[in-house]
């Protein structure tokens, strides 16, 4: 069930939230909505990070009967950050920065359950994509036991610029991957890194594997070939806590 208080709905609302720089998951739009209202709304997002859906009339309806003019914009329940932002940030304050980048990784539950382990972690930030991924709502804040209030979280438009971006700030980038060259204890997790998770089903795309300095993998023993996700992140996480910790 929706929670109505994360919604906002009709064009000149969402519009003011967008112009205010509100913090938004993603706007549904029917589909045929054509009017001079909805021309100012998409030139108002232009040059942002928020996803918009094309959908049906009914779509909307089923959330709310209110007046929504074919127009409801999903408000985040977190304020996000930017990578190129927290990086120099956390240099200058003598930190070791360690990341976690997740990659087509949709499910609010596994993605909540990967916060909470990086706040108990002391991971400096997760990174999201802005399209293709979770929506960070009142659920994944929830299944995050609250995590997700203390963890910055960074939504990027490309995640493989922002990997050339960390690369060339000095940080290791180590991907999980069935394709990994050797057991995930081999990898260096020292220095500044990045640790990057894809969809189970998908696991993370070529393109990003190709910026990676180490693709490692979690041996499987049983008949099962992989783990939950959020289960192998946390297995990273604290191999990479336990090197920089020893």
């Amino acid at each position: 069930m929706i929670d109505k208080s994360e919604m906002i709905f009709g064009v000149r609302a969402v519009i003011e939230a967008v112009q205010a720089g509100k913090d938004i998951d993603k706007i549904l739009v029917k589909k045929d909505i054509q009017s001079d209202l909805s021309k100012e709304l998409f030139a108002a997002l232009k040059g942002t990070l928020i996803p918009v859906q094309r959908v049906p009339v009914e779509r909307i309806n089923r959330i709310t009967r209110k007046n929504h003019q074919g127009v409801i914009a999903f408000v985040s329940a977190v304020t996000y950050q930017k990578t190129e932002d927290l990086v120099p940030f956390l240099f200058e304050e003598g930190k070791n920065p360690l990341f976690v980048m997740l990659d087509g990784i949709t499910d609010v539950r596994n993605f909540g359950a990967i916060a909470r382990t990086c706040e108990c972690a002391a991971v400096d930030a997760v990174i999201i994509p802005a399209k293709n991924s979770v929506t960070v709502n009142a659920d994944a804040v929830k299944t995050s036991a609250g995590a997700l209030h203390t963890l910055p979280v960074c939504r990027e438009q490309n995640l493989k610029d922002t990997l050339q971006f960390l690369k060339s700030s000095g940080f290791h980038i180590v991907a999980a991957t069935e394709k990994g060259d050797y057991d995930y204890t081999k990898a260096d997790y020292t220095g500044p890194m990045c640790i990057i998770m894809g969809a189970e089903d998908k696991g993370v795309s070529y393109d990003n594997l190709a910026l990676c300095d180490e693709w490692v993998k979690i041996p499987m023993l049983g008949t099962i070939e992989s783990l939950n996700v959020s289960v192998a992140a946390g297995i990273l996480i604290y191999e990479a806590v336990k090197q920089r910790t020893n």
